[in-house]
């Protein structure tokens, strides 16, 4: 996987920052810890697992891939619009976009969204936020933009409505796992936080990578690199505006019945069912936790 520095998390890039010793505090007391739990399984992140149990710095500290962990869908008193617009929806149609609750973009970028979903003529729920001030850079603390607080505001003139009946922007809560869980969602343009990429796999729906900070880049790296479940602009959202025609060309290759757009969904199928398989008795995880249970017993039996 090509990996470079800048793709690090980005507490680690600059070691003047209280965040990057923290970090490095944190690594190191990994050592002196019984075992080392990951939300993942052997099938997704076997670079991964080898290299930690390979690092001679955690010496014979356990790894344990304990995953898939997601939140699961849970019935609810009152039944989300979204999910009452998606059930009109042709099957695998939509493609959800959310960039997390703390993830954010340029004005630019968001023009070039919006101008990049109408071409593109696919179906969409994009949750839609005021974007930060902060020119071609996605932020974690929240800038508003020139125009205040109201998101829909940043939108093109005349979007919303050229756009109707094509898709929805919702700018307050979206229930991320309803939707993503919908037979009518295809394709999820997605920061790649772990959370998230685990419930898109989870539920069979292939990324549109856009990372945004933290480990997101390598996460969007590991997706569509390796594991052949995500398309990437060619220029990292952090480091440049990714414009319109660019986002209209990976929509339709998420969305499209071209030969990328089936065997991204293929392979995503086929992680959905490793992960499941991971959990149940006898998997990689069911066994991996079994073994941390029992070691937690022979601690407790020697103390």
């Amino acid at each position: 996987m090509s990996i470079q520095p800048e793709d690090a998390g980005s507490p680690m890039l600059d070691r003047t920052k209280h965040e990057y010793h923290v970090f490095l505090q944190r690594g190191s007391e990994m050592r002196m810890s019984d075992g080392i739990l990951l939300n993942t399984w052997e099938d997704l992140d076997s670079m991964t697992l080898k290299a930690l149990r390979e690092d001679e710095s955690f010496g014979s500290v356990p790894i344990y891939a304990v995953g898939p962990f997601v939140r699961p869908v849970e019935p609810s008193a009152s039944r989300s619009n979204l999910l009452d617009w998606l059930d009109e929806q042709p099957s695998e149609s939509v493609i959800y976009i959310s960039f997390g609750s703390v993830g954010f973009l340029s004005a630019q970028q968001i023009t070039e969204l919006a101008f990049g979903l109408e071409l593109s003529q696919q179906r969409f729920i994009w949750v839609l936020r005021p974007p930060s001030k902060k020119k071609n850079m996605p932020v974690k603390r929240h800038v508003l933009g020139d125009k205040g607080n109201d998101a829909l505001d940043y939108l093109p003139d005349g979007f919303l409505t050229r756009t109707q009946g094509l898709g929805l922007v919702v700018t307050q809560w979206a229930p991320q796992v309803d939707i993503l869980s919908h037979p009518s969602t295809g394709g999820f343009l997605s920061h790649c936080g772990w959370n998230s990429t685990l419930e898109s796999i989870l539920n069979g729906v292939p990324l549109l990578a856009w990372p945004l900070y933290a480990e997101q880049s390598m996460n969007a790296i590991l997706l569509s690199e390796k594991l052949g479940v995500a398309v990437s602009p060619k220029v990292a959202p952090t480091r440049g505006v990714v414009g319109r025609e660019e986002i209209e060309m990976l929509v339709r290759k998420v969305m499209g019945d071209q030969e990328e757009g089936k065997a991204l969904r293929a392979r995503v199928m086929e992680l959905k069912v490793s992960g499941e398989k991971a959990l149940i008795e006898g998997g990689s995880s069911f066994n991996a936790m079994s073994q941390f249970a029992k070691q937690c017993e022979i601690k407790l039996l020697r103390n």
